[in-house]
């Protein structure tokens, strides 16, 4: 089923809101195979019920120009559309404007990666398809600066913004989180997303690609979800290890069912 605009609960859940579950993105980060990516999405609905199914068709951004970005626009929204027919709700990255359209007729939600988190022409463009629109807040921006961002997109008439949080860059390559940040953007009047797996990661900390830090992502997630984000976003894996792309800082599929058990439990509360 499709997921609607009203599931993440308008800004915020605090003292007299509407309560609405918690959402969960979670998937691989990049499309590795059609098998793969089927098997990964009936594992996480076993594991956890419903969800948004999340991963990238293209890997634009990758440390090495020799790294594995996924199959291609063409190929990757092929894959994505049978998910789609199975019924798993889909969110994936565009990285240019011409990308928005095609995507839109397969993908639920049109994310910003985090890097282009500022480009007018690519929010603007996602904006005018209608799709919810989840923008990943940049490494490099404060909190209270995103809600230009959200604007750019709302300016189309399309108001269905997120706003994901994954880490501020602190020295170099390395990441932390401003719990802060996670209230700021949500009095800035949109829902907020928490990104566990991405906020431990270690950009460009393996040399040719990033490390990261996934013995934190619990940890991380339980502040988020205790500071009343909307949503939590988790790129999961069966095999971490063998993953081709953010593996160093992914969750094990085996390990989901126990951490959203617990994240409910405290968005419950």
């Amino acid at each position: 089923m499709p997921i609607e605009f009203s599931a993440f609960g308008g800004a915020g859940k605090g003292p007299g809101a509407g309560r609405t579950p918690l959402v969960l993105i979670a998937g691989p980060c990049v499309i590795e195979s059609e098998e793969h990516v089927h098997r990964m999405a009936r594992g996480i609905r076993e594991a956890v019920g419903e969800f948004v199914f999340k991963a990238s068709f293209d890997k634009a951004n990758r440390t090495s120009g020799d790294a594995y970005r996924g199959p291609g626009l063409r190929e990757g929204l092929r894959i994505l559309a049978g998910l789609k027919a199975e019924g798993f709700p889909i969110l994936t990255d565009i990285h240019e404007p011409a990308q928005a359209e095609p995507v839109a007729e397969v993908a639920d939600i049109l994310q910003i990666p985090a890097f282009l988190c500022r480009q007018t022409d690519l929010l603007v463009a996602a904006g005018y398809t209608g799709r919810i629109v989840n923008i990943k807040k940049g490494q490099f921006m404060a909190p209270h600066d995103m809600h230009r961002a959200a604007e750019k997109v709302a300016a189309t008439g399309n108001r269905q913004v997120v706003l994901t949080e994954r880490g501020s860059s602190f020295g170099y390559n390395n990441l932390v989180v401003d719990m802060r940040g996670l209230q700021i953007m949500r009095d800035s009047g949109w829902p907020v997303v928490f990104d566990a797996t991405h906020s431990v990661q270690l950009p460009g900390g393996a040399g040719a690609a990033s490390g990261g830090q996934p013995q934190f992502i619990a940890t991380l997630a339980r502040a988020a979800v205790a500071a009343g984000v909307d949503g939590v976003f988790v790129e999961v894996h069966d095999a971490p290890e063998r993953a081709l792309s953010d593996g160093a800082n992914a969750l094990r599929l085996d390990l989901l069912a126990d951490f959203w058990r617990m994240l409910k439990a405290i968005d419950e509360l």
